[in-house]
């Protein structure tokens, strides 16, 4: 019978155990393995069958057992050391929020399953490096009943999707209640209904994370099912999930009080609440939609992670007419200016709504998330910018980092503590904090890395064995399971979401070669794969199913496995003790990957294609390049190339290095690279240093922006909505009369050449716009390859609207050289140089 009314048991804590609340409900305390030994050290199988979730755990462990640790002095001793109330007091856990961050998943521990792969896990990161910076930052996302599938191999070798039912009382939530201690409720207009979220709170350090969900009593049936599954679901679906995240998300920071002037957008999946963001403001200060989008537009930031298009949401017009005719017609716009924010040819009418587009117009600052990934989204996104060279396209860069503290293995962090002095945690993105570990004694690192590698196998024995099991394998094999796998052997790596591009079989590329590889009982070598594929990705799953087959051959089995269901829990094993983290994706369609960052700064040594944060990382000395970036036409000769550029590797450099003993039985060559490349990649790689570089590029200059235009009744936002309409009405009239360039017949490196052009503005001033010249080596097409711009400061009025500008343009090389002239509109207050896409060349 299902019951009328529901109520909580709480378990009954000792005075003594508060603490052990308060830790239960927080998804991130910065000692995570101290804190997670206080409930395990209570009952480890317990611990292990509640999934690492401290809720559930406190709920099903007996009463005595909690009164037994409350009279214990020791386990109190720890307790307290760990719990610092003063850590979270200092700065307010629920301090007002100045930031928003919004991500369809967060990744932040494995005890809330609402993650699927690296854009969750990053968002949990940054979180967290958020919360240890004291950044005054709130994140925003979905709650899904049945969170990502759980992945089961059949006894055929292939994924089956499992969906768990969650209650979110039993996990690390709390939700919010209103006045009357009713839950907190926002409503959200749909198609001739409306459909009400309520709001959960997860706690991640000194930061709240807010949850929505929709499965509501008043809402209907499908509508309580919105938020059942990340990334579940049709196209329609999906729009229903990013109108609850971004316009129900927007909506819930009101009921709760919060109004940040800085909205992070990580990935376009919430990109829906820009448009929130200009009707809230419109209804606030009476505003109409230009000085709405000014204001609004001036603290979006948007941060996109997909290299492809086919990453990208597209939403067809009849389902846009379906979910927005009334919202756009609020807003004030007409069908075409709606649909013209996320298309990028406006005019074009057949042409999906793109949610990556909606977030590039309105947003003042864009970025990849490494090196190449910038330039390739520079690439990909130069339509929206149709009259800008790749290169000048509005979108930066900031490389991924780890959080290290979450990342790292216990006996590594505690190397840390002991050589690199009391406050690196504190320090972490300084190269000097990492100078110490140079001296680390090789059998004290080699001690360590040993620890954590035995840990990994240990675990990975016990689940291959239960995963053999729950299949109703044969007795033999889960025996064999049980020692499978050397303790000592050289340990390869290789975990991540199963996709085509990302190449797991490359391995494979040459059966006969591995075999010999995986052959040699002298220098032993083992791989451990793990990773899920989108339930509609087959092609994904032909993968999996390819590598459990190839890892039942005799010559395989026991040196190769694969363990099912990859988490947080078994990237964390597998990344702190493999000796080697294999990634070979096809360039460049890797945004960045974190995994192989977390396994260096864990003391393993990677090996990659020159991809993501590879491309901009690799060093000969701290890691292995499998090529140097090429990229073949034909797809299937790339992989021949570089799977026998791998095996080469492997043969001739990393398993000779490996295996390369001293007298003391210590591989010193292979600690020597170990140690370069912890020195390297830990003061760079880390979230801090990321999070801090988004506070410095983004978060400050956004918040001082935004607020510059909403002084003084938004005075500022008036006019600049003026000025840029004042602009559009006059740009017809602008041109580019005449250039010229000053004795170009005999120059020399060294020479400048002296140029002048004349440009009429029409209306406009000097201070209207900006004038710069382009230029560099010319290639055989007339194209300008690694151009430099040069702006052209001052001018002459020659009268009538007529306007001379001179440049002097240096010679640093020899060869043909060109140049072009641009005119585009300039404001103070736009925070985006190219925000009018008025660009004028000659």
């Amino acid at each position: 019978m299902r019951a009328h009314h529901n109520f909580i048991v709480r378990p009954r804590l000792p005075a003594p155990l508060a603490p052990l609340g308060v830790l239960a409900l927080n998804l991130y305390w910065p000692r995570y393995y101290e804190t997670a030994e206080l409930f395990r050290c209570l009952s480890p199988e317990l611990w292990e069958e509640c999934g690492h979730n401290p809720v559930l755990f406190l709920r099903r462990l007996p009463q005595e057992r909690l009164n037994a640790a409350a009279q214990d002095p020791y386990y109190i001793e720890n307790l307290t050391q760990i719990y610092d109330p003063s850590w979270a007091a200092a700065h307010g856990l629920d301090g007002d929020a100045v930031i928003a961050y919004f991500s369809a998943e967060f990744g932040l521990n494995e005890a809330l399953p609402i993650y699927a792969g690296g854009l969750g896990v990053l968002a949990g990161d940054h979180l967290k490096s958020a919360s240890d910076l004291t950044l005054p930052l709130v994140g925003v996302g979905l709650l899904y009943r049945h969170g990502n599938f759980r992945q089961r191999l059949d006894s055929k070798d292939c994924q089956q999707e499992v969906y768990p039912f969650y209650d979110f009382y039993e996990l690390p939530l709390e939700l919010e209640r209103d006045g009357d201690g009713n839950p907190l409720t926002v409503p959200v207009a749909f198609p001739e209904r409306e459909v009400r979220v309520k709001i959960w709170k997860a706690r991640a350090g000194r930061l709240n994370l807010y949850l929505l969900d929709s499965d509501c009593p008043e809402n209907r049936e499908t509508d309580r099912s919105i938020t059942d599954t990340l990334y579940g679901g049709d196209l329609e679906k999906r729009i229903q999930q990013e109108i609850l995240l971004g316009i129900g998300g927007m909506r819930a920071l009101a009921a709760l009080k919060l109004e940040p002037s800085v909205y992070h957008l990580n990935e376009g999946h919430s990109a829906f609440l820009v448009l929130e963001h200009i009707r809230r403001l419109q209804e606030k200060h009476g505003l109409d939609f230009a000085t709405a989008f000014e204001l609004a537009k001036a603290g979006h930031i948007f941060t996109t992670h997909t290299p492809v298009p086919a990453g990208i949401d597209l939403f067809p017009p009849y389902l846009m007419d379906k979910y927005f005719t009334a919202y756009y017609q609020s807003l004030g716009l007409s069908r075409h200016e709606f649909l013209a924010l996320g298309r990028q040819d406006p005019n074009n009418q057949q042409e999906p709504f793109n949610m990556a587009v909606l977030a590039l117009r309105l947003s003042s600052w864009a970025n990849g998330v490494s090196r190449l990934h910038g330039q390739t989204a520079r690439k990909m996104w130069q339509s929206v910018w149709p009259n800008l060279p790749a290169e000048e396209v509005p979108i930066s860069h900031v490389t991924n980092g780890v959080h290290i503290t979450s990342w790292v293995g216990e006996a590594m962090l505690k190397l840390f503590d002991r050589h690199l002095g009391p406050s690196w945690r504190e320090n972490q993105a300084k190269e000097e904090t990492w100078a110490p570990v140079a001296k680390i004694p090789d059998w004290e690192l080699w001690q360590a890395r040993e620890k954590q590698r035995h840990a990994l196998i240990k675990f990975a024995r016990e689940k291959l064995a239960r995963q053999l099991l729950n299949r109703g394998a044969a007795l033999k094999d889960i025996e064999e399971a049980r020692a499978a796998l050397d303790p000592e052997a050289l340990t390869i790596g290789f975990a991540r979401r199963f996709a085509a591009y990302k190449r797991p079989a490359l391995l494979f590329h040459d059966g006969e070669r591995l075999k010999q590889i995986l052959s040699d009982s002298r220098r032993p070598v083992q791989i451990i794969f793990a990773g899920k594929a989108h339930p509609q990705d087959e092609e994904g799953k032909k993968l999996i199913n390819y590598i459990l087959t190839q890892s039942r051959r005799e010559e395989f089995k026991g040196k190769i496995i694969f363990l099912e269901d990859y988490d947080l829990n078994i990237a964390r094993y597998l990344l702190q003790g493999v000796d080697l983290w294999l990634a070979s994706p096809r360039r460049p369609l890797e945004a960045c990957s974190t995994s192989g960052m977390k396994a260096v700064l864990n003391g393993a040594l990677h090996i990659s294609t020159l991809d993501g944060w590879w491309d901009e990382a690799w060093e000969p000395e701290t890691g292995w390049a499998i090529g140097r970036g090429e990229v073949y036409d034909d797809p299937l000769y790339q992989d021949a190339v570089e799977a026998k550029l791998l095996y080469d590797l492997l043969e001739r450099d990393i398993i000779p290095l490996y295996y390369e003993r001293d007298a003391r039985g210590l591989p010193s060559g292979w600690l020597a690279r170990v140690k370069k490349s912890i020195q390297a990649y830990a003061p760079v790689f880390n979230s801090r240093r990321m999070v801090e570089e988004y506070a410095g590029k983004f978060y400050l200059p956004a918040a001082r922006l935004y607020r510059r235009l909403h002084e003084n009744d938004q005075q500022r936002a008036r006019e600049l909505a003026r000025w840029k309409k004042g602009v559009e009405d006059s740009w017809s009239q602008v041109r580019i009369e005449k250039v010229e360039g000053m004795g170009t017949e005999n120059l020399e490196v060294g020479d400048n050449l002296s140029i002048r052009a004349i440009i009429a503005l029409g209306p406009l001033k000097p201070e209207d716009v900006r004038v710069a010249v382009y230029y560099g080596p010319v290639d055989g097409k007339g194209e300008i390859i690694a151009g430099e711009k040069l702006f052209l400061p001052s001018c002459q009025d020659l009268g009538g609207g007529r306007y001379l500008y001179t440049a002097s343009l240096p010679c640093r090389r020899s060869g043909r050289q060109g140049y072009s002239l641009c005119v585009f509109p300039y404001h103070e207050d736009m925070g985006q140089p190219y925000a009018m896409g008025l660009i004028l060349w000659g």
